[in-house]
């Protein structure tokens, strides 16, 4: 049974029948010129998709498919979006917002997204800061075994903390130092999980990723195994694709 039409993307250019993509339920992928663009899709046999790993990775994969063999200006789309006919996108996206994905395009074109997430373990961080810090680790070694007042169990929490923070802002303006002169844009997220200490994407021009590249393994060195770095070098722009 059939719910639809499954969008993964929108592309300034005819994407050829060509290329044999795999799309969600192992449906083929196929373009259509809906007012000037072109809309990637398949068939959907679901009406609504569980975001789970493999459905999304399945949907980044077909993005990044078309971006290994050149189609390299799109605006993805998010994950599970499916539409029952054509008519939906025309009345919804493509006539009202026409001039401002036309912007997107331009803004986008021969530029592209990638991404730098920097991870540490907190507990060898603290470890760290009290060998550095020693009126702080025999503060806290006078303290072991005693009843503290709520007071002194905030005071040396909050001198803790604050050593943390300048130890995690050293790292960061780090990678600012050596990474935002590269890029067009910057957008610095949330960090994802309780060892993720910085989350950050760049819109930079296609031709520097190799330069950008090289800093980052630069850095990564620098800090030899003091953080995990997850650079990703080729991702669609979600980032930098949002109409509003």
């Amino acid at each position: 049974m059939d719910f639809g039409l499954y969008l993964y993307g929108i592309f300034p250019e005819v994407i050829p029948e060509q290329f044999a993509l795999e799309g969600m339920d192992k449906q083929p992928v196929h373009s259509a010129l809906i007012e000037g663009f072109s809309f990637l899709y398949s068939v959907a046999k679901q009406e609504k998709y569980l975001a789970s790993r493999r459905n999304l990775i399945c949907h980044e994969k077909v993005l990044e498919e078309l971006m290994n063999e050149g189609f390299r200006t799109l605006l993805p789309l998010r994950f599970g979006m499916v539409v029952k006919t054509w008519e939906t996108i025309t009345e919804q996206l493509t006539k009202p917002y026409q001039d401002k994905l036309k912007d997107l395009f331009a803004k986008l074109a021969g530029r592209r997204e990638v991404s730098v997430k920097i991870f540490w373990d907190g507990n060898s961080e603290l470890q760290a800061l009290l060998s550095v810090n020693q009126e702080l680790k025999q503060r806290r070694d006078a303290m072991s075994g005693k009843n503290l007042s709520m007071e002194e169990v905030i005071d040396i929490g909050q001198m803790i903390e604050q050593g943390l923070s300048l130890r995690k802002q050293e790292v960061i303006q780090a990678f600012r130092n050596e990474l935002n002169s590269l890029a067009l844009e910057v957008v610095e997220n949330d960090p994802m999980t309780e060892g993720m200490i910085y989350n950050t994407a760049y819109l930079i021009p296609w031709d520097a990723e190799a330069e950008f590249s090289d800093r980052v393994e630069a850095i990564d060195q620098k800090f030899a195994d003091r953080l995990r770095i997850r650079y990703n070098n080729l991702t669609a722009p979600y980032t930098f694709a949002q109409l509003v």
